[in-house]
């Protein structure tokens, strides 16, 4: 007896990396072994040097084929040593939680995308060449004229659920066309393992339905919301007090760090930090309570209770989640060593 094990890595291709898939056939006594494909045309390799190295770090069941079919997510590495590949975040991330794993950082993200017409490439919901009537009704909204894709959308968080992914939630988003999953609450490292996988399934059966996913950070220019991952933190002290809520939210400002996150937020994150659409400005850092216009938001629960976690509303949709839980462990826990 046989099995297929689907193997997922991220490319090297540049400013946004995107999921790569191949299929192994192995029998049922079988454990994923380490394996391998052309970098060369992933933008990881060079002609005359093409291998890269496929090393599985995290497996579910393939919701897609079913049976005894797995997803094996692999992190990439270098045939000279078997060391990380420079396009390879995970293993920083990995490093980073393990240095403060002591704080018990976790995360939730939220996953915001926009369904394309594969041949026009207009939103969905949106007229051909055209424009629907100004956001409002649309952001978690029901009917025909309001909602677009929903049948893909059920199918993708029932597959998250099956290959058993943390998957917390959905909602529709304020733009046609626009939705979101949330993925979380979970470490540093395991957050950005299930939102690579939930990508995966979502790109995966949208081919079924002949849509186009993007998660471009502002898929139609002028007065629409574009499309972020919003990422909620908290460390074991955050969720036991409120001074470290503070520290927190003052240490992402420090001298520096705005611009080192935001370089590490996705690409084009200008085009959607724009001061409007429910952001602070690219160039500006700012926190609040249950403020959607600044960088960091303290939900009001979090400031009625005295403890709990932060939202980063910063990080672009098409942002590295590796990178960003990175980021986030990094600046935090080193601000809040010290605090039991």
């Amino acid at each position: 007896m046989t099995y297929r094990a689907e193997y997922l890595w991220i490319d090297g291709n540049e400013p946004v990396g995107e999921i790569r898939t191949k299929t192994k056939i192995l029998k049922n006594d079988e454990e994923p072994p380490i394996w391998g494909f052309d970098g060369s045309s992933t933008n990881q390799a060079t002609g005359d040097n093409s291998d890269v190295v496929l090393k599985p770090v995290f497996t579910c069941g393939d919701p897609v084929r079913g049976g005894d079919n797995i997803l094996v997510l692999c992190e990439t590495l270098l045939t000279r040593d078997l060391s990380p590949h420079p396009t390879n975040r995970r293993a920083e991330c990995v490093a980073v939680y393990e240095k403060y794993k002591d704080q018990d950082p976790w995360f939730g993200m939220e996953q915001e995308y926009t369904l394309l017409d594969a041949i026009t490439r207009w939103p969905a919901g949106f007229p051909t060449a055209g424009f629907p009537p100004p956001q409002g009704p649309y952001y978690c909204g029901v009917g025909a004229g309001r909602i677009s894709g929903r049948e893909l959308i059920e199918e993708h968080t029932t597959a998250c659920i099956e290959a058993g992914l943390t998957i917390a939630g959905t909602n529709a988003e304020v733009m046609p066309g626009q939705w979101e999953f949330q993925i979380g609450p979970l470490d540093t490292v395991t957050v950005a393992d299930h939102i690579w996988v939930a990508r995966y399934l979502l790109f995966r059966l949208a081919e079924k339905h002949g849509i186009e996913v993007t998660i471009d950070p502002k898929p139609m220019l002028g007065d629409w919301n574009g499309a972020g991952m919003h990422t909620n933190v908290s460390t074991k002290s955050m969720r036991e007090g409120y001074e470290p809520i503070i520290v927190a939210c003052e240490s992402l400002g420090m001298a520096g760090k705005p611009e080192e996150h935001l370089a590490g937020y996705g690409a084009g994150i200008e085009f959607r930090l724009t001061g409007e659409h429910e952001t602070e400005r690219y160039d500006q850092y700012s926190y609040g309570v249950s403020d959607r216009g600044a960088s960091v938001r303290i939900p009001w629960q979090v400031a009625r209770d005295g403890k709990g976690y932060i939202e980063d509303r910063r990080p672009n949709a098409n942002a590295d989640p590796y990178y960003v839980t990175t980021l986030l462990t990094r600046t935090i826990c080193e601000a809040l060593v010290g605090f039991d």
